[in-house]
């Protein structure tokens, strides 16, 4: 025993290989990245490319939706301990889940004023630095600001100014009301891989959708994509009532 010890000790301090600090320098640099895409799309929609800027908010999600699980499988807490990935993927979701959607809003028309697009943004500036933003047992606490989500559904299906707001308020408001949204990549694991599957569904449809060269195959489409958010907010719902969390 007196020898076991003082090796577990050791074992647990031990200084990570070379290649586990790439690994987890990778990590973070692909989070990072997420910042880039944020900044071209933000171009983009300076210029009018709508399209474009649509495209690279979907590059957004995809590296948004992988970099967690990637972290996780390296361990980049353990390998390095002194920079805050956390921080660096708040800051990311913020430009790439709320300022570019909300500017894309407005550049598409689907808000009427700047006043508007002000609403979600500081809706979620509370959202985001609430401690309990995401709960002890894996789910988001209040409505998460998917505002990419609802920008490019506001521009796809060409609703009004009108409607946009009613949404856009509506949204903000559950910012602040403490229901429980499922946190897609810490579901438990059985609906993991599903929700995954659902997901890289919707991701080919809604690519689809913005390369269709006939605007009434896109608009069938994107109805058809919008089973994904209805069934996001079922599960979330579900998840709840049964009391599950991830782990």
């Amino acid at each position: 025993m007196s020898e076991s010890a003082p090796t577990a000790r050791a074992l647990a301090t031990a200084r990570p290989s070379p290649t586990r600090i790439g690994l987890a320098w990778g990590v973070h640099l692909f989070t990072a990245l997420g910042a880039v895409v944020a900044a071209i799309a933000l171009v983009a929609i300076g210029e009018g490319d709508l399209r474009t800027a649509a495209l690279l908010m979907l590059a957004a999600l995809v590296i948004d939706s992988v970099d967690g699980t990637m972290a996780r499988a390296v361990g980049v807490r353990e390998v390095l301990p002194g920079f805050d990935g956390r921080r660096l993927d708040d800051m990311v979701d913020f430009l790439n889940y709320v300022i570019v959607p909300v500017l894309f809003m407005l550049a598409a028309g689907s808000l009427p004023h700047w006043s508007v697009g002000a609403v979600p943004i500081l809706a979620s500036c509370y959202g985001f630095s609430q401690v309990a933003a995401k709960t002890g047992d894996n789910f988001f606490l209040g409505f998460p600001s998917y505002w990419n989500f609802v920008a490019l559904y506001a521009w796809g299906l060409g609703v009004s100014p009108t409607i946009g707001t009613l949404v856009v308020v509506a949204l903000s408001i559950l910012v602040f009301v403490p229901l429980k949204y499922a946190y897609p990549s810490m579901l438990p694991l059985r609906q993991r891989w599903f929700n995954a599957a659902i997901g890289i569904v919707w991701l080919a449809v809604f690519t689809t959708c913005l390369i269709a060269p006939l605007r009434v195959a896109r608009f069938h489409l994107l109805g058809l994509s919008l089973a994904y958010p209805v069934y996001y907010f079922a599960l979330s719902w579900w998840l709840v009532r049964r009391g599950e969390s991830a782990r």
